[in-house]
């Protein structure tokens, strides 16, 4: 029996997808489940698995465009499983070509030789300008270069040779240039700010430090900056409810939770998995849903449930090092806080100098609906919550909200 492979539906608003990756050949046999090519869609990269056992045959090329429920391969259902690592039939062993034996190369004339032959002061002014002999024309006997030639000599001004030149020329996967139409979009459909502001995480790193072994031998995960971070952003989010609104046409859609995207570097660029009804979450479950999403985005398992919605978004580009940005707003969403790299710098406290580990934070929003009260209102309350962390989010009891 032939089966037809019909593209299945990742999502319901997704029309068509495109082939990044055939992962078998044509004419392979493959098992049933295999995983047999990753398509793009404008929201996430999918394995397509083999619906049944059989020899595959390819109908499309890695590149192309292909609507949802097009055939893409057909598998032979009867056609008979290999043997067990056998080489096929047909192929054959080609005897490897004899190496010819290379020719020697024709003694140069005298006559050439002595061209590019410089004098020994010439030689020495030559290396000292870093010129090659081969580059200027003798006017001595024979064509040999005397001294001055080589004080006369100017060093060529011209393009460096030697480098390579080369050039490719790919095509942006279909995520990619969907990820590019809404940040261009983002920049032309919102009157977007942004607005700045720095952290102290001393007590952060402080309560880190204490408690970070108890609760990975504990839960299984690391005691990171992004549960504090997104427990801050709750707060404050409920705080500042514009923040959390979105624009719908003539209307302001706001919401009572707080879905937070968490923007992740995946194999096939930037991932925005949500974390959804943060403001429930306690501090395991902010880390462990973070690194749910993570591994997923790492391994190209992620969703386009994973990415849909979200109310605001949280990106931290401190861990690629970056001092400070303004990141560009997740549409439709108001609001996108950035967080950077932590640095140990002198700061003025109660009138003395010390040694602080500070972080630069920067909200970009959309002036559209929010204003600037509430969005340096919000920043301010991030602030507070991270320097003041034990009160602000821990209700002054760092062992229960750590659940230890």
């Amino acid at each position: 029996m032939i089966l037809e492979m019909k593209v299945p539906s990742p999502g319901e608003s997704i029309k068509e997808v495109e082939i990044a990756t055939w992962l078998v050949k044509d004419g392979d046999y493959v098992e049933k489940d295999q995983a047999i090519a990753e398509v793009d869609s404008d929201k996430a990269t999918l394995e397509l698995p083999a619906e049944m056992s059989g020899v595959i045959t390819l109908k499309a090329e890695e590149g192309d465009t292909v609507a949802v429920g097009a055939v893409v391969c057909l598998i032979d259902t009867d056609a008979a499983r290999p043997e067990g690592g056998a080489a096929p039939a047909a192929a054959k062993v080609e005897e490897a070509p004899k190496a010819e034996t290379p020719k020697a190369a024709p003694a140069p004339a005298a006559a050439t030789y002595a061209t590019s032959a410089p004098s020994p002061a010439a030689k020495k002014i030559l290396d000292e300008k870093n010129i090659q002999p081969t580059d200027i024309v003798g006017t001595g006997k024979g064509g040999r270069i005397t001294k001055d030639d080589a004080v006369n000599a100017v060093p060529s001004m011209g393009t460096p040779t030697g480098g390579s030149r080369g050039s490719e020329r790919t095509k942006l996967s279909m995520l990619r240039r969907k990820v590019a139409e809404r940040l261009v979009a983002a920049k032309n459909e919102t009157a977007m700010l942004t607005t700045f502001n720095e952290v102290n995480l001393t007590n952060v790193n402080k309560l880190r430090n204490e408690y970070k072994d108890a609760f990975k031998d504990k839960h299984g995960v690391s005691l990171g900056f992004m549960s504090f971070f997104t427990k801050a952003v709750t707060r404050a989010l409920q705080l500042y409810p514009d923040v959390n609104s979105m624009i719908d046409g003539d209307h302001k859609i706001s919401y009572d939770f707080c879905d937070i995207s968490v923007a992740v570097s995946g194999p096939k660029g930037l991932m925005v998995p949500v974390v959804r009804n943060a403001e429930l979450l306690t501090f395991r479950g902010v880390e462990a849903e973070i690194k749910r999403l993570a591994l997923r985005a790492r391994d190209g398992q992620i969703t386009v449930d994973d990415m849909t919605g979200g109310t605001f978004t949280i990106s931290n580009g401190g861990v690629f090092g970056s001092m400070l940005s303004t990141p560009i707003i997740n549409p439709p969403q108001s609001g996108i806080l950035g967080m950077h790299n932590i640095i140990e710098r002198p700061i003025a406290v109660n009138g003395q100098v010390v040694i602080a580990s500070m972080m630069y934070v920067a909200l970009s929003y959309d002036h559209r609906i929010i204003d600037g009260r509430e969005s340096v209102g919000f920043l301010v309350a991030v602030k507070e919550a991270l320097e003041n962390p034990v009160e602000l989010l821990m209700d002054n009891n760092p062992k229960k909200a750590l659940e230890l």
